[in-house]
């Protein structure tokens, strides 16, 4: 026989598993597991509002519990912060007729694609988008479907050092930077710009799987016959001038201009 008041109280059963499992599911280190009452505070006064507005509906099973935002300050990525935006600014001044970018980060690079076309090089696809000016190039940053000398600026951040190493399901080379940045040189017309960034430090090293870093000297080794006009130094959450090999671990960003 249908017994009504057990389905209700199933129904209550399941809604408190749903908003404990929306909650701890929410956490994302042991410091909010001790620190909660603020959300339950803000969510009991919350819903003691929202009644005022009638043109919302608020149920308690609907929370979806943002337990790490509230922060002193906005965060920050300083690599991508200073590197997009020095590249971008870069971009701008150059005005080419069309960018060639080779897996830059996403974001960024679609909207320079609402100013200046761009060819966006990648081995994986960008999963159901579509932008106007923006065009999707599938291929490797080794083997680019260019011919010589047809590129009048390409771009490229934070992503030669990690080619070959097959973090990103590319194939495994130990020289994959190298020969990425010759096909780079060969697209690439003469007077034409190559804006990239890339990890430095005091040497060579390849940290597996995750990327290389390289010298400064080794970079412009790997450009020999390029100029280099332009050239900046991450380190924490400062940019310099110069490259300063005594604190290690830093990206270098670079413009290059074909002679």
């Amino acid at each position: 026989m249908f017994n009504l008041r057990k389905l209700k109280n199933w129904l209550k059963k399941i809604k408190i598993v749903l908003l404990t499992y929306k909650i701890v599911n929410s956490i994302e280190s042991k410091r909010n597991i001790f620190d909660l009452s603020w959300y339950f505070r803000d969510l009991f006064v919350f819903s003691k509002l929202s009644r005022k507005n009638k043109n919302l509906i608020f149920n308690l099973i609907d929370i979806y519990p943002c337990l790490n935002d509230k922060t002193k300050h906005t965060p920050v990525e300083p690599i991508y912060f200073y590197q997009d935006a020095w590249a971008a600014r870069k971009i701008f001044e150059l005005k080419p007729k069309f960018l060639v970018d080779i897996a830059s980060p996403i974001k960024t690079i679609s909207v320079i694609s609402q100013f200046i076309p761009v060819f966006f090089v990648d081995i994986r696809p960008p999963e159901n988008v579509k932008l106007k000016n923006f065009t999707f190039v599938s291929a490797s940053a080794t083997d680019l479907p260019f011919k010589n000398n047809s590129v009048e600026c390409i771009s490229s951040l934070c992503v030669l050092e990690h080619i070959g190493l097959g973090r990103y399901g590319d194939k495994l080379d130990p020289f994959g930077t190298e020969k990425a940045i010759e096909e780079i040189k060969r697209i690439v017309k003469k007077g034409g710009f190559v804006i990239i960034s890339v990890h430095v430090h005091n040497d060579n090293f390849v940290f597996f799987n995750a990327h290389r870093t390289f010298t400064r000297d080794y970079i412009i080794e790997m450009f020999s016959g390029f100029e280099l006009v332009e050239e900046k130094y991450i380190y924490g959450y400062e940019m310099f001038d110069r490259f300063i090999p005594q604190k290690g671990f830093g990206t270098g960003l670079f413009l290059f201009k074909k002679k």
